[in-house]
């Protein structure tokens, strides 16, 4: 079967194409403007802080020449006492990485309690008070504002030495961070469940309790185990400040110059953060796709 179609007269034709032509050179302009502007940002923000590609490549060897004095020496026939010899601290940084992994498993289960009380404030949708949500978010925004370390160095002085400011430290950042990821994922549920329960005159906690955490629950354990695998690599730093983990022995032997120590040290580390991070991403996965099944 032969289909007809009827030809536009010549002028309603050339005036749609002329339309066309305009409308797709308006996009190419508006696409370039953006690239222009993107790329001005660029340099402008290269400039003040002093980027300077020439300096780097001048210097990338000092870099280089630093990787090859960490690297052990390693040899084929006598590889075991090599090792042995690299690794002669294993019991004690072993010990060390356990309390790092103990910090910021603590500093996340302390910070994920305070961001999961405080995110249904914080959500327009179960909240009316304009107030309420203000005080909310803005305690939220200060918590995940201010760095780790600078919360460190703040408890260092307060309290001392120790593990206890670490765990401190990350748990105020980790209650900003989940607080507003939380109140996010609050903020897309269904609110028919929700409108049911308020409808037979049932308060913020029971609303809460069984039409809005049984959507969110999967979603807030996913974030929590993603903000794990992040405190897991903040708590290595935290150690620089004095609050105790791996991070403080790493600092020790960059200061004193202990070149295959901070190989063995930061090989440790890296293979600690890819297990977890891989274990973590596996069971996150679980999570979302039981939901999905749900």
């Amino acid at each position: 079967m032969t289909v007809h179609i009827e030809k536009l007269p010549p002028d309603r034709e050339s005036t749609l194409l002329a339309a066309y032509s305009g409308a797709v050179a308006a996009s190419h302009r508006r696409t370039l403007a953006i690239v222009v502007a993107i790329a001005a940002l660029y340099l402008l923000a290269g400039w003040m802080a002093e980027v300077r590609p020439l300096t780097f490549l001048d210097n990338i060897q000092n870099f280089t020449a630093y990787l090859d004095q960490i690297m052990p020496v390693l040899t084929l026939a006598n590889l075991p006492a090599d090792v042995a010899a690299w690794y002669w601290g294993l019991p004690k940084w072993l010990g060390l990485l356990a309390e790092t992994i103990l910090m910021a498993y603590l500093g996340t289960l302390l910070g994920g309690i305070a961001a999961f009380l405080l995110c249904f404030l914080a959500s327009a949708n179960l909240v009316r008070s304009r107030t309420i949500r203000f005080v909310a978010r803005r305690f939220l925004e200060v918590c995940r504002t201010v760095p780790e370390v600078v919360f460190a160095l703040i408890f260092v002085i307060a309290f001392g030495l120790g593990p206890m400011v670490g765990v401190l430290a990350i748990a105020i950042h980790t209650a900003g961070a989940l607080g507003k990821l939380f109140s996010e994922v609050v903020e897309n549920i269904d609110m028919k469940p929700v409108e049911g329960l308020t409808g037979t005159g049932a308060g913020l906690v029971a609303t809460v309790r069984f039409a809005v955490v049984p959507q969110v629950l999967s979603n807030f354990a996913s974030y929590a185990l993603l903000r794990f695998e992040i405190n897991v690599r903040g708590a290595g730093v935290m150690g620089f400040v004095g609050a105790g983990g791996i991070g403080q022995e790493f600092l020790v032997a960059i200061r004193n110059f202990y070149y295959s120590d901070v190989s063995a040290i930061l090989l440790l580390v890296i293979l600690t953060v890819v297990t977890i991070d891989l274990a973590t991403e596996r069971l996150r996965h679980h999570l979302l796709g039981r939901e999905a099944h749900a």
